[in-house]
């Protein structure tokens, strides 16, 4: 998951890293639920007599087995260069674990493999939410709330009003950060037909938001809702997981597009800055947590602690790596 380091030499355990293309397995521990996330990229997953294991492969280590801990995982994910067999998906889905294949770094969600035994609990509770138009509004309000503080929205506002407040909040961002970084007025677009010619901003935007949807994506497959069952969105099978979305990019993607507004390849920074600064598995337990509490705001849960530690890496030449850093950066 997180890039090479850059070559200082041809020899160096660096450079062999990068031409290998080593393989980094990334775990996040138990959250909330006994909800656990495992992405795992350039690997083979197989089944043993032992159980499930990916094997690893390095110059100078020789093939390695690490065996996954299948009782104990909710949710694998898949990046780029996995390859699994029938057998060992067969065994994630007797034990539950629900199969994502994604991009690089979870950046996108392509596909899923859900398991029988998935519980249904929070599908139930967004279905009932999402078919009371009261509820419904309610739970719109809530998602304002957790963006723009605790009683910001005037009793009585409907919907359309929610989303006509929202738009002018962010229109209010946009144009503190064009003035903070000196980029005149900016206007959001998004336009496939013409998408060399947009600015650098809206570039990055396009880019960083793509990387915050397939985290949003996994993060809601992973407990069972359904993506299509929007509050504020509707008419998309995405509906859900813009409405999640949203919560974060006032505060990672946008200010992160901004920053990006002299780049030459605006869309390629942004998405590294996602993953090699493990922004988005970060944000997977607070995913979760909001979820749960826009659902079922009653329910007892803790919110999980920013300052926890949350990931850590493997690597088949370095051995074990802090996480929560970047490795991107030469040694």
């Amino acid at each position: 998951m997180s890039s090479p380091t850059t070559a200082t030499t041809p020899s160096s355990p660096s450079d062999a890293r990068r031409k290998l293309a080593a393989p980094t397995v990334a775990m996040l521990p138990r959250i909330a639920d006994s909800l656990s996330f495992l992405y795992l990229d350039i690997v083979r997953i197989l089944q043993d007599d032992t159980g499930v294991c990916a094997e690893v492969t390095s110059e100078r280590r020789g093939r390695e087995t690490v065996y996954l801990p299948t009782a104990a995982l909710s949710c694998v994910l898949l990046g780029p260069g996995t390859s699994i067999t029938a057998r060992a998906l067969a065994t994630l889905a007797r034990h539950g674990t629900t199969v994502l294949v994604t991009g690089s770094g979870g950046v996108r969600c392509y596909a899923g493999a859900q398991p029988d035994s998935l519980s249904t609990t929070w599908l139930e509770h967004q279905a009932r939410a999402w078919a009371d138009d009261t509820q419904r509004l309610t739970v719109a309000t809530a998602m304002y709330e957790k963006r723009f503080g605790k009683k910001t929205v005037p009793p009585g506002t409907t919907l359309e009003q929610l989303r006509g407040m929202e738009g002018q909040r962010v229109k209010a961002q946009y144009r503190l950060l064009a003035q903070q970084y000196k980029i005149g007025r900016f206007r959001r677009a998004y336009d496939r037909a013409k998408w060399d010619s947009q600015d650098p901003v809206n570039l990055a935007l396009s880019s960083a938001n793509t990387c915050l949807y397939g985290i949003v994506h996994a993060a809601t497959l992973a407990l069972g809702c359904s993506p299509a069952l929007g509050f504020v969105h509707s008419g998309n099978q995405q509906a859900f997981v813009y409405d999640i979305a949203d919560l974060y990019k006032a505060e990672h993607t946008i200010p992160l597009a901004f920053s990006l507004h002299a780049s030459t390849n605006p869309e390629a920074e942004a998405r590294r800055s996602f993953r090699d600064g493990l922004r988005l598995f970060r944000l997977l337990p607070r995913i979760v947590h909001d979820i749960q509490e826009l659902l079922d705001p009653h329910g007892d849960r803790e919110a999980p602690d920013p300052e926890e530690q949350l990931v850590d890496l493997w690597d088949p030449i370095a051995g074990p790596l802090p996480g929560g850093a970047n490795h991107g950066a030469g040694s």
